[in-house]
């Protein structure tokens, strides 16, 4: 069953918290989406002693990897317009 939207208006990243940004929201959807820093989920993983390579691994498998409808918070990769089409392009 859906969560009550009253008690949980948007889904959010457990224990991420000091890697909160905001919200996002989006074209045809009313329901806010948290949104996460990329750099600052690594460095948590890390923090709580993780490698960087381990964090990223982990990050990429277990939380970009789990989809939850909708909802599911989103992650941002800080980076120039510029860098960005880079590596869209490479895609």
């Amino acid at each position: 069953m859906d969560p009550d939207p009253q008690e949980e208006p948007f889904l959010v990243a457990d224990n991420l918290e000091s890697a909160f940004l905001g919200l996002m929201f989006h074209f045809n959807t009313l329901e806010p989406v948290a949104c996460y820093d990329y750099e600052r989920v690594i460095q948590t993983f890390m923090a709580d002693g993780m490698t960087e390579e381990e964090a990223i691994e982990f990050f990429e498998f277990n939380v970009i990897g789990a989809y939850a409808g909708p909802r599911t918070p989103c992650y941002v990769q800080r980076m120039s317009l510029d860098e960005a089409i880079e590596i869209a392009s490479e895609e």
